[in-house]
């Protein structure tokens, strides 16, 4: 996973952290929800890399084998 795609998955959830803080804070309903969504969002992208890291290693790891 490029280091891009780390870096805009945790800027989605620090900024979804700030929106539903702000949003408790000033009784905006609406703004701690879109929040949510985008901290959810963040942890979707992460898990989505995480798994196509372990794709691209059990497709390494077989073509290693294969080489010896």
């Amino acid at each position: 996973m490029s280091a891009k795609d780390r870096l805009e998955a945790a800027a989605d959830k620090v900024k979804g952290k700030a929106e539903e803080l702000i949003g408790k804070a000033t009784g905006n309903e609406d703004l701690e929800a879109r929040g949510k969504a985008d901290q959810a969002e963040g942890h979707l992208k992460d898990a989505g890399q995480d798994v196509k890291d372990g794709v691209e290693d059990a497709a390494r790891n077989v073509k290693d084998a294969f080489k010896k």
